[in-house]
C-alpha cells in the first residue's frame, strides 16, 4: 500500500512539474512572439512614412504618396543635414540609335499602379510595406538586403576561388559570388562615371520563394571581396515583394533594395521603386524595353538614376560610399543574375530562369537583350565602351553573347537561360 501511495504521489508530482514547465515554455514562447510582434510593428512605423495620399493598385500593392522631405533616406546618419538635389546638374543628351529593332521603349503607364492614380507635387510614391513582407525575411535586420554576395574566410585569400576575365589583355577579377549565377558583358577602366542600356522586359519563372532573378546594370568599385556597387534593372523576387511579378528595382551594396532602408534620395513623383511593370515582351511578339541610366553628377558626386532618358528617379548620395566609389567606378556590367541555394554548380540545379528563360543564342524575339550599351567617363558623354568581354559562370545553364548584326550596327548583348536543362542537370 505504501509503495502504491508513493507511486501515486510521484505521478502527481511529475504531472505538476510537466504542467509547470509547459506553462513556462508557453509563456516564454508567447513572450518571444510578443517581442517579435512589437519589433515588427515598430519597424513598420519606421518604414512606412505618413502618407499624404494612398493609392490602391489593381495588382494589390498600396502606393503611399509621402512628403519628399519625410522619405526614408533621411533616417540615414550620414544624411541628417543633407540638402535634396532636386535635379541633376546635367542630363546626358538623348541619342538616335541605328539599331532599329531595338527602339520600342515601353509605352506609358510604366508601372501598374499609375492606372489607379498619381501622386501630388511635393510627394514621392512609395510601395507600402506590410507585416507579411517582414515575416518573409530571415530577420528584421536582414529585411530588404541580399544574402552575402562574397565568399568569406579562406576564399578571400585564394585567387583560384575568384572568377577572372581577360579584357584586351587586362586580367579582371570579378570575385566568387555565393549562390549566384551571372551572364553579362563587362567593361573596365580606371574611371567610369556612368553606364546605361535598354533592357527588354520579361517574366521569368522563379521556382522558389528563396530565389530571385534580375536583368540589370552594375557599376562597381573596390576589391572583389569588398566591392561597392550601385545597381538597377528589373527583377522577379518573391521573398522581397511577396509575388512573382516583374518589378523595377534598385540596389546598393551598403544598403538594400529600393527604399526598404535609408540612403537613396528619390525626387520623382512618377516612379515607385519596387512596383510592377505592366508590359511584358512575348516570344517573337512585341519587345518592350526600358532604358536605364546611372551616372555621377559632376558637381555633387551623387549617382543619379534615369529611366527612359528623361525621368530623373533620384540619386544615391556620394556620402553613402567610400572615396573609391564616391565619384567613379572601375567596372561596368550589363546582364542577368540568378540567386539560388541550388545554383552555382549544385545538383540538381535550380530551374529559375534568367532573362526570358532562353539561351542568348536564341537572339532577337526569343532571348533577353541589352541594346544601346553605353559608358560615361570624365568627358561626360555617352559612348560604347572601348574594350568589353562576355562572362557566364555556368555556360550550360545561362549564357551571354555580344552579337553584331553587321558593320553598320553596334553590338547588342544577349543573355539568359533556363537554368536546369539536359546540359545543366
Amino acid at each position: 500500500m505504501l509503495g502504491m501511495a508513493f507511486f501515486g504521489w510521484m505521478l502527481k508530482f511529475n504531472m505538476l512539474l510537466l504542467a509547470t514547465n509547459l506553462i513556462v515554455f508557453c509563456n516564454g514562447t508567447q513572450d518571444r512572439h510578443m517581442r517579435a510582434s512589437f519589433g515588427i510593428n515598430k519597424m513598420l512605423k519606421v518604414l512606412n512614412k505618413p502618407a499624404v495620399k494612398s493609392i490602391q493598385s489593381s495588382d494589390g500593392d498600396i502606393i503611399d504618396c509621402v512628403d519628399i522631405y519625410k522619405q526614408p533616406a533621411f533616417d540615414h546618419p550620414a544624411l541628417k543635414n543633407h540638402t535634396i538635389q532636386m535635379r541633376p546638374s546635367f542630363i546626358p543628351a538623348a541619342e538616335t540609335f541605328n539599331n532599329k529593332n531595338y527602339s520600342k521603349n515601353i509605352v506609358m503607364p510604366l508601372q501598374i499602379w499609375q492606372k489607379s492614380g498619381s501622386c501630388p507635387k511635393g510627394t514621392i510614391p512609395i510601395r507600402k510595406i506590410r507585416k507579411q513582407d517582414l515575416l518573409r525575411a530571415a530577420s528584421l535586420e536582414s529585411f530588404g538586403r541580399k544574402n552575402p554576395e562574397i565568399s568569406s574566410g579562406s576564399d578571400k585569400m585564394q585567387g583560384h576561388n575568384f572568377h577572372t576575365l581577360d579584357i584586351n589583355g587586362t586580367n579582371v577579377t570579378l570575385g566568387h559570388q555565393v549562390n549566384r549565377s551571372t551572364a553579362m558583358l563587362v567593361a573596365t577602366a580606371f574611371h567610369f562615371t556612368g553606364a546605361r542600356g535598354s533592357f527588354n522586359i520579361w517574366h521569368p519563372n522563379v521556382v522558389s520563394s528563396d530565389e530571385f532573378t534580375t536583368s540589370q546594370i552594375w557599376l562597381r568599385s573596390g576589391p572583389p571581396e569588398e566591392f561597392e556597387s550601385v545597381e538597377s534593372g528589373w527583377t522577379v523576387n518573391p521573398k522581397i515583394y511577396g509575388d512573382k511579378q516583374t518589378r523595377i528595382f534598385i540596389y546598393w551594396t551598403t544598403g538594400c533594395f529600393d527604399l526598404l532602408c535609408s540612403g537613396f534620395v528619390q525626387t520623382s513623383k512618377e516612379i515607385s521603386l519596387g512596383a510592377a511593370i505592366p508590359a511584358i515582351s512575348s516570344r517573337f511578339g512585341p519587345q518592350y524595353e526600358i532604358a536605364i541610366s546611372i551616372y555621377s553628377d559632376k558637381k555633387t558626386g551623387n549617382w543619379w538614376l534615369l529611366l527612359k532618358d528623361n525621368i530623373t528617379v533620384g540619386y544615391w548620395p556620394g556620402e553613402l560610399f567610400s572615396q573609391i566609389m564616391r565619384y567613379s567606378a572601375h567596372l561596368a556590367e550589363w546582364g542577368g543574375q540568378v540567386y539560388s541555394p541550388n545554383g552555382a554548380r549544385k545538383t540538381p540545379h535550380t530551374a529559375t530562369q534568367m532573362g526570358s528563360g532562353e539561351f542568348a543564342e536564341s537572339l532577337f524575339g526569343a532571348a533577353s537583350y541589352v541594346a544601346h550599351i553605353r559608358i560615361m567617363d570624365w568627358s561626360y558623354y555617352w559612348k560604347y565602351p572601348e574594350y568589353v568581354g562576355t562572362f557566364a559562370d555556368e555556360w550550360n545553364c545561362y549564357t551571354a553573347f555580344n552579337y553584331v548584326q553587321g558593320y553598320m550596327f553596334e553590338p547588342v548583348l544577349y543573355f539568359g537561360g533556363p537554368g536546369q536543362n539536359p546540359r545543366c542537370p
